[in-house]
């Protein structure tokens, strides 16, 4: 079993991030993942970094990153070293998996979606509308060893981190407070690299954050699920696990997540008045009040006043 003990902070101090999929333009929904990290970034005076994570290529649509790149700037949300964008570190990706195949933590599955889901259904097993699938363990082998040819056969199979029993993670969110998951019982086995040869987000973004040197991940609640899952990554990998802070979602007239799936309009960020108003829209809804909302107001000037709104609202929570 991997050390469990509490990581130590970095030395250099508060490091965020932004990581959108290119699947799009910026939404409201998006905007206020970018808006809620970027101020809380700024209010530690720390440094704010744009990740590109665009290795899901077959939903990936072109220019989406250059236009998300325009978005940002547009409004005022300047980024503090060179972006990056995930597909161009494959390398990192394949060396984690290699890593987990040395210490014996992972097997190959050939289980589709429907496989996992008729197997689900014999068993009496009802999952939830929007909730993943709680593998059953189907192909997990009754010894796990290490596996001489993962690279090569990763084409054929999807492989799967294989959980201990009994691991319940416990974090602190600090808008939420206390979190709890029982991977066991409430995730199972999950894919680390994908059938059609794909790293999952699971295991890209534990790597690219450690890579970077994340220390804070402010994003929104729709992620909230997958933070026990990517700590006991960080942990088995022996990187350091970063404060996490979940953000309310912008749902539309039907209470789903407002997302490029549910044909969630672009933001309109043509010039700095559009652009300003679409912060106002965003700020409201991270609950930031009494903000400057005049025309003569600039940009840099309102994300001071929200910056500091930010901070109070922080301090107080």
């Amino acid at each position: 079993m991997p050390n469990f003990k509490n990581p130590s902070p970095p030395a250099d101090g508060y490091r965020g991030r932004f990581a959108p999929s290119p699947t799009g333009s910026l939404h409201a929904g998006s905007l206020v993942a970018a808006l809620g990290s970027w101020l809380d970034a700024r209010r530690n005076h720390g440094k704010w970094l744009l990740r590109i994570e665009d290795l899901d290529t077959p939903r990936c649509i072109s220019g989406a990153d250059q236009e998300i790149l325009r978005q940002l700037l547009a409004c005022g949300l300047n980024w503090d070293e060179e972006p990056t964008w995930q597909s161009k570190h494959q390398e990192r990706y394949k060396k984690a998996l290699e890593r987990l195949n040395q210490l014996q933590i992972i097997y190959p599955c050939t289980c589709s979606r429907q496989d996992i889901a008729n197997v689900l259904e014999a068993r009496g097993v009802m999952t939830p509308r929007n909730q993943e699938m709680v593998y059953p363990g189907t192909c997990r082998p009754h010894q796990i060893g290490t596996y001489d040819e993962v690279e090569r056969s990763s084409a054929q199979v999807a492989w799967r981190l294989a959980l201990p029993p009994g691991i319940t993670m416990h974090f602190e969110d600090l808008v939420l407070g206390k979190q709890t998951q029982n991977l066991n019982r409430e995730v199972g086995d999950f894919v680390l690299h994908r059938r059609d040869s794909v790293f999952t987000y699971q295991l890209a973004v534990v790597v690219d954050d450690a890579e970077q040197k994340i220390t804070h991940i402010v994003r929104g609640a729709d992620l909230l699920n997958n933070t026990a899952r990517q700590m006991y990554l960080q942990r088995v990998l022996g990187y350091q696990t970063p404060s996490y802070l979940h953000l309310p979602l912008v749902l539309d007239e039907h209470g789903e997540k407002l997302s490029k799936q549910t044909l969630a309009s672009a933001i309109h960020t043509e010039n700095a008045q559009q652009a300003l108003q679409e912060l106002r829209k965003a700020a409201m809804h991270l609950g930031l009040r009494d903000l400057p909302d005049g025309k003569e107001t600039t940009i840099a000037q309102w994300l001071l006043a929200a910056t500091q709104a930010w901070d109070r609202k922080i301090t107080s929570s």
